[in-house]
């Protein structure tokens, strides 16, 4: 039994969901072997060898791999994967855009079923995922030869980034098949700490009344705490914060160690994208609104007095 991890990289540095998807590849059990797909990445690919647990590194290097390509990644994937007599009984991503992309393609041209969002390791064969928006945990049983998972980062805590010594094999990349090809990119720059890795994340929701509210109030709180911003669902459509600062269920979810809730009523879209983080601070006038009911300190105060009155204690 081996599981395969496909990696997430810039070409120079690991992202942090590979480490938490190589931790829950080490709960399956087995030999596990990462797969740097990229160009120019071999200090992607000595990251990943330095990851403890990890037995060996696959790094294929081609031009096709530059962007991380659905379909050419899927392509490499599958090569490594004959269609009988595997090595690897197990071939699994970070359940990111990127991880979301590729591995329904894998599974398709594998004819196996997906497992997706996966938060706990039963056994080799058996899964944890959440369904209806986390109110219930499905336990999930595959007989497939080959087990295609998406891994929730926020289920499994990251293995260490150094300390292992694994073996880096340089493999043939597939030839470009020509099915897609990279355009371009616009990329927003943020000093912010990312908002799936952030430590802490001040999120703020409709209450806040305009762009120039949330800006002016959540900003010196996310200063002082150095943390990511983030927002609800409902502030993102009206306007009021950029879509990928979106927490939820349709947005991105996260699990960090301090979320601070200023003016977000806690809809169940919302609480299934943040309820994981360790410590959840509530700030809502509303003494009734649901996000109390996750939080483990709540303040029933206008945000407009009580958010300016922590900055000025901090």
């Amino acid at each position: 039994m081996a599981t395969l991890v496909i990696a997430e990289h810039d070409n120079a540095s690991l992202k942090g969901a590979t480490l938490n998807t190589v931790a829950a590849a080490l709960k399956i059990g087995g030999a596990v072997d990462v797969l740097v797909a990229g160009q120019d990445a071999a200090a992607a690919a000595q990251a990943a060898a330095a990851i403890p647990g990890v037995g060996k590194v696959l790094h294929a290097d081609a031009p096709c791999f530059a962007h991380g390509l659905a379909e050419a990644v899927a392509a490499q994937v599958l090569a490594l994967i004959p269609a009988a007599g595997s090595a690897y009984t197990h071939v699994i991503f970070a359940a990111t855009a990127s991880g979301k992309n590729i591995a329904p393609r894998v599974a398709a041209r594998l004819d196996v079923a997906q497992i997706s969002d996966i938060t706990k390791v039963v056994s080799a064969d058996t899964f944890e995922r959440p369904i209806y928006a986390g109110n219930a945990i499905a336990t999930v049983q595959s007989a497939d030869a080959v087990k295609v998972i998406t891994v929730r980062s926020t289920g499994f805590d990251p293995v260490a980034g150094e300390g292992g010594s694994a073996a880096i094999e340089v493999i043939a990349p597939v030839a470009d098949a020509g099915k897609s090809s990279f355009v371009g990119s616009e990329i927003a720059r943020n000093d912010r700490p990312e908002l799936t890795a952030a430590k802490i994340i001040v999120s703020g929701g409709r209450a806040l009344g305009s762009v120039e509210k949330f800006n002016e109030v959540l900003t010196p709180l996310a200063d002082k705490l150095g943390a990511a911003l983030g927002a609800s669902r409902a502030a993102v459509d009206a306007g009021y914060a950029p879509n990928d600062w979106q927490v939820g269920q349709t947005g991105k979810i996260v699990a960090p160690q301090l979320y601070v809730a200023c003016g977000i009523s806690g809809a169940i879209q919302h609480l299934a994208g943040m309820k994981d983080s360790k410590v959840i601070v509530a700030i809502n006038k509303d003494g009734e609104a649901p996000i109390f009911s996750v939080a483990d300190y709540g303040l029933e105060a206008d945000l407009f007095v009580a958010v300016p009155a922590l900055v000025a204690a901090l």
